[in-house]
């Protein structure tokens, strides 16, 4: 079973997700410059609006660091271990794992671990507290040729085991079964990601603006004139159409088969989607736009995206506002692609609108809140389960 998710969301002037330059992300589409916010600045902001607004147990949200050692040391530290002996072990830990570190004491990249993923390694590392510090730097008078040349003793098979049986399947954290997990030099231990998110675009053409500001000395003697700090800051306002789509088994299987769960998972994506917003320039712009529309469908199989419904850009009219016209061409390229296409693998559509008249082929599809929508999603997919339906 499949999850889409289609949203419409007009931002007033601001800079969501800037580029190296500092100015806010475009692409090119449909031989138009389009405003963008990538996958990933939604990502991040999904996942912040799952901790922050409570969607999801803190026990159920990964985290993504490259601090992991100092963590690790904290915790040991806390437990009543001197930091040096704690910093010595959890670092020979990592090494167990094949978790080279960097400069300052963090790992290589990123890595997404979940709460219990952190929870075991340390107490592996009292687990197995001698054998990590026989592996600390020495005289090199132990250990394969390998290890001398790096002035460490290689670890023990079992400790080696212990530690990479850590990095399993996420031990079921919601965002790491939606979004998944790339370790560079262990692919071995990659989730692959039930959920697809699609850049953010305009239904419409855009072009940059600037915000030319000056600042002004609040001590500066009165009778002397004239800004003390002038610049100028990017921008643009844009309707945004995003899309993304979570594969059910998939998820499923990345949370150790809990069906329940994944229904959970599933409910608190699409809430977080309709209400995380990017924080890039916020203080200075205050784009607090929610969504216009929020569209879920259900089907048991095949991808829709509606970009194409903005390949030709919306423009306003006497009729309909931007917003109202860029509803308006999401709802006819949904019925011309459901004459063309069918829509027997549809299982269910839910749309939720401020668009007034804006909706025709979508129309007996509208709920009045989105309240009402996840009800009627969650419903179904409990229906679904409950009925054996296949995932």
């Amino acid at each position: 079973m499949k999850i889409e998710l289609h949203i419409i969301q007009n931002f007033a002037p601001s800079n969501l997700n800037r580029d190296d330059t500092g100015a806010p992300k475009d692409c090119e589409f449909g031989g138009y410059r389009r405003a963008r916010i990538s996958s990933q600045c939604l990502k991040r902001a999904v996942r912040r609006t799952f901790r922050e607004d409570g969607l999801l147990p803190e026990e159920r949200l990964g985290i993504r660091t490259k601090r992991v050692l100092s963590e690790i040391v904290n915790r040991l530290a806390a437990d009543g271990h001197s930091p040096e002996e704690a910093k010595t072990v959890a670092t020979s830990g990592l090494a167990a794992m094949g978790l080279a570190l960097a400069k300052e004491d963090k790992t290589q990249y990123l890595l997404f671990l979940s709460p219990a993923e952190i929870d075991t390694m340390v107490s592996l590392c009292k687990s197995h507290w001698t054998a990590l510090l026989d592996m600390a730097p020495g005289d090199g008078s132990k250990g394969t040729k390998a290890a001398k040349k790096a002035g460490k003793v290689a670890a023990p098979k079992e400790v080696s085991a212990a530690f990479n049986s850590v990095l399993l399947d996420g031990k079921r954290a919601a965002d790491l079964a939606l979004f998944g997990r790339m370790l560079a030099d262990k692919a071995d231990k990659n989730i692959d990601a039930a959920a697809q998110v699609a850049h953010a675009i305009s239904t419409h053409r855009v072009q940059a603006d600037f915000d030319y500001f000056t600042a002004v000395d609040d001590l500066k003697p009165d009778d002397n004139q004239g800004a003390d700090m002038i610049g100028t800051v990017p921008f643009n306002s844009a309707c945004m159409y995003r899309y993304a789509n979570v594969d059910l088994a998939e998820l499923v299987k990345n949370l150790d088969g809990d069906q329940e769960l994944a229904i959970q998972v599933v409910r608190a994506f699409i809430d977080a989607s309709v209400k995380a917003i990017p924080t890039g320039k916020q203080t200075s712009m205050a784009a607090q736009n929610p969504p216009s529309l929020v569209m879920v469908v259900l089907r048991e199989h095949g991808l829709w995206s509606l970009a194409n419904a903005f390949v030709k850009p919306v423009q306003p009219n006497r009729e309909d506002d931007l917003v109202e016209a860029s509803v308006a061409r999401l709802d006819k390229y949904w019925g011309d692609l459901s004459s063309m296409y069918g829509d027997d693998e549809i299982l269910g559509a839910w749309v939720a609108t401020t668009a007034g008249g804006s909706l025709k082929a979508l129309e007996s599809n509208r709920v009045g809140k989105l309240g009402d929508l996840l009800s009627s999603v969650d419903r179904a997919l409990q229906g679904g389960v409950k009925a054996g339906a296949r995932l």
